[in-house]
């Protein structure tokens, strides 16, 4: 442990002027007076650590020094790749391993551009969660991103329904999407054969169990991720999506559709849209998952839509204009 203190302690100072002990304790999460300490061995072991005293001082290295302790490892590689997704790295468990990768890079860049890592960070974040709700990294991520970074079999039980099921996989990659986290897989081990199986997609907060296993699988060079996880959301929209809806839209209304509804959904319902009606309006057909959930997405749209069927769907709408005619035609006083 100490060692690799006295070598973050040494890169610290190699991509900065000068620190003082209370930023170097803060940096190594130790006391100022083991910060001193390090400093002392770090001098006596023939690194030109200086300490300079009163307001101003710090620690610094004198004339340039330079380590040659900056070759990134593997893990670190990765995780570097990472590094703008830091709430992501902390579920999974890379935090600390993405910070001495940066810290490495920093170190090794020249004196002019070592700011680079703290502007770039000021002018572009990641916020991978949807809005208005508190996500909760699943108990089991770190262990199922071991696997992943070590292309290791996984055998993982998992909730479907009312029942728990025991699965070996090849897990491939992770996904967050909207602050809930996938596991793209190929379902490998007894049930297909080593390499044959088929690829799914697993909600990691279903598992209820899982063991990494000492054998690795070959991955398969051709396997794309993002094409596979596109492939696989547009097609679980679209297996949901089991009634219509036709409408009659505003310009307005064309425009707010893929906002109010899925997106999948608003592409194929404007896909080739017609001319206006004389009303300056266009009908269009919409897949929807049910009539409650297009009653829910619909009403966003207000009067830039009239549903013209399902007629239970249009007398729910005409049954909300009068209630809000009633709601706002009244006059206080």
């Amino acid at each position: 442990m100490r060692a690799a203190r006295l070598i973050k302690m040494v890169l610290l100072l190699q991509s900065r002027p000068t620190m003082t002990a209370s930023e170097l304790a803060r940096e190594l999460e130790v006391s100022e007076r083991t910060v001193t300490r390090d400093a002392q061995a770090l001098s006596e072991a023939g690194v030109p650590v200086y300490a300079e005293r009163g307001r101003a001082g710090g620690y610094r290295l004198v004339g340039g020094y330079r380590t040659r302790l900056t070759g990134l490892g593997r893990g670190e590689a990765e995780a570097l790749f990472l590094s703008g997704v830091p709430g992501a790295l902390r579920e999974m468990g890379l935090e600390d391993i993405a910070s001495a990768a940066r810290l490495k890079v920093s170190a090794a860049l020249l004196p002019s551009l070592r700011d680079a890592p703290r502007t770039a960070a000021q002018r572009f974040h990641l916020d991978a969660p949807a809005w208005f709700r508190e996500p909760a990294a699943p108990t089991l991520l770190p262990v199922i991103a071991d696997a992943v970074w070590d292309d290791r079999c996984l055998r993982a039980r998992y909730r479907r329904g009312e029942s728990e099921v025991v699965r070996e996989l090849e897990p491939y990659g992770l996904v967050l999407k909207a602050g809930v986290w996938y596991l793209c897989a190929r379902v490998g081990g007894s049930e297909a054969g080593a390499g044959t199986g088929t690829f799914r997609t697993y909600r990691i907060d279903r598992f209820v169990g899982a063991d990494v296993l000492e054998d690795r699988f070959s991955r398969d060079e051709d396997f794309d991720l993002p094409g596979f996880w596109g492939a696989q959301a547009e097609r679980f929209a679209r297996s949901i999506l089991r009634a219509e809806v036709v409408l009659r839209l505003s310009a307005a209304g064309v425009r707010n559709l893929p906002y109010a509804v899925d997106p999948v959904a608003a592409r194929d319902a404007l896909a080739g849209v017609p001319e206006p009606d004389g009303t300056d309006r266009v009908t269009v057909t919409l897949r929807v998952e049910s009539e409650e959930v297009a009653h829910t997405q619909l009403a966003a749209l207000g009067p830039e839509a009239e549903v013209l069927s399902p007629a239970t769907l249009r007398e729910r709408f005409a049954a909300d204009a009068i209630r809000l005619t009633e709601l706002y035609g009244r006059r206080e006083g």
